[in-house]
């Protein structure tokens, strides 16, 4: 899969400055028994399922996604592929249908709908026992369309971090990182598991603060500058130890980047071509998915696919079956319960999942998408849209409690 590597370089530096939770460029220097991903996919399948497409050429001062206005972000959060280069995958031979349910009630049903008018949220999904409950767009969109997912991505490769483990690609979960990513040892994440890595806790130093242009998050685009395909691995290896791993959890989406890295070492193949078996074909998406490409050819393990409404909810419908055999046998109550706890707030962080008081959880990303789940209530409640803060404020908050509204009014 050749690469134009400018066109790429302009695509991820436009989202290392974008916002919480978005991308950012990831490199590692493949294990010695395992293929770079780019190179799997080449010397793979005679047709592989991902097929790598790149935007029309633009100017890198366009693709800083913070600083996109709101008319530009309904526009184009729906054409990511327009504007940044990834692997587009096709859809399920058999997608999953979506039956219509008992819908929700009149009353609640207004209130969803004044609160995607007054929030910039561009379509909810409400699935009751796989079947729709409620569906809706704004922003002109519909339910062929795709709108990007920024860091909901980090949920699904959670999801093949554990296809990895099941498929014996990955020993264990408390192997160590260096064992897939060999340009990391003798770095502060040597004796870091893959665990520690995926529940965030790697006791690595890292600051995601994107209004300061000294911070970690910020110094991606020189790095990508500087080192291309390397530039993930040159820099994590050169960030200190703040804390033994296991002891404190910071959020660091160079993290799930470095696990994307991590599961496509592993697995010889492009995070969206493993995913294609992985959660596509099982879950049944009806749509295709576009995933974002770092330096390296493999993608973006920590943001930036792009799915329908459908899809979204597809996937939370998926995890809450388990799984269809794709990942280890009680995978999801594992990667989806608090692994860290917030404190006595209720909220806490799984594997790359966000856990929610009264045994709820979900995936979030900037600017409003999300995957709420209500496993006991057997409720998907799946959102996208473009909120006008990245970090969603109140909003999410909003739409969190909304989300508890439908699941209660579910007997």
């Amino acid at each position: 899969m050749a690469m134009n590597l400018g066109n790429i370089r302009g695509a991820v530096s436009g989202l290392v400055l974008a916002a919480l939770l978005s991308g950012a460029p990831a490199s590692a220097e493949p294990q010695a028994a395992a293929q770079p991903a780019a190179e799997a996919a080449t010397q793979g399948p005679a047709t592989p399922a991902a097929r790598l497409v790149q935007p029309p050429a633009r100017d890198p001062s366009d693709l800083q996604v913070l600083f996109w206005s709101d008319e530009q972000r309904s526009e184009r959060f729906r054409a990511m592929e327009q504007w940044f280069a990834g692997h587009e995958v096709p859809a399920a031979a058999r997608p999953r249908p979506l039956e219509k349910g008992a819908p929700l009630s009149a009353e609640l049903q207004a209130e969803l709908q004044a609160a995607m008018a007054a929030t910039g949220t561009a379509g909810i999904m409400v699935l009751v026992d796989g079947k729709v409950a409620y569906e809706a767009y704004g922003l002109g969109m519909g339910p062929q369309d795709r709108w990007t997912s920024f860091s909901v991505a980090k949920s699904f490769t959670s999801t093949l971090l554990g296809a990895a483990v099941k498929d014996g690609f990955i020993t264990s979960l408390d192997d160590p990182v260096t064992q897939y990513i060999p340009g990391l040892a003798g770095s502060a994440y040597e004796g870091v598991t893959v665990r520690q890595l995926a529940t965030m806790t790697s006791g690595v130093k890292w600051d995601e603060n994107y209004t300061d242009p000294n911070s970690d998050v910020a110094q991606m685009a020189r790095f990508v500058s500087e080192y291309g395909p390397d530039a993930m691995v040159a820099q994590m290896k050169a960030l200190p130890r703040e804390a033994e791993p296991g002891t404190k959890w910071v959020y660091k989406t160079g993290e799930t980047n470095l696990i994307g890295v991590l599961v496509e070492n592993a697995v010889g193949q492009p995070l969206a071509e493993y995913a294609k078996t992985k959660i596509i074909d099982p879950a049944g998406f009806a749509g295709g998915l576009f995933w974002m490409v770092d330096p390296r050819g493999g993608n973006i393990g920590g943001c930036c696919l792009s799915i329908t409404l459908g899809d979204y909810a597809r996937m939370g419908q998926f995890v809450l079956e388990g799984g269809k055999g794709a990942v280890p046998e009680g995978w999801f109550a594992e990667a989806t319960d608090s692994q860290v706890d917030f404190g006595d707030s209720g909220f806490g962080y799984g594997y790359q999942w966000w856990t929610y008081p009264q045994g709820t959880f979900g995936a979030q990303g900037i600017f409003g998408q999300g995957i709420t789940l209500f496993p006991d209530k057997r409720v998907v409640f799946a959102y996208f849209g473009n909120w006008m803060q990245a970090s969603g404020g109140a909003t999410r908050g909003e739409i969190l409690d909304l989300s508890r509204k439908v699941a209660a009014e579910v007997r």
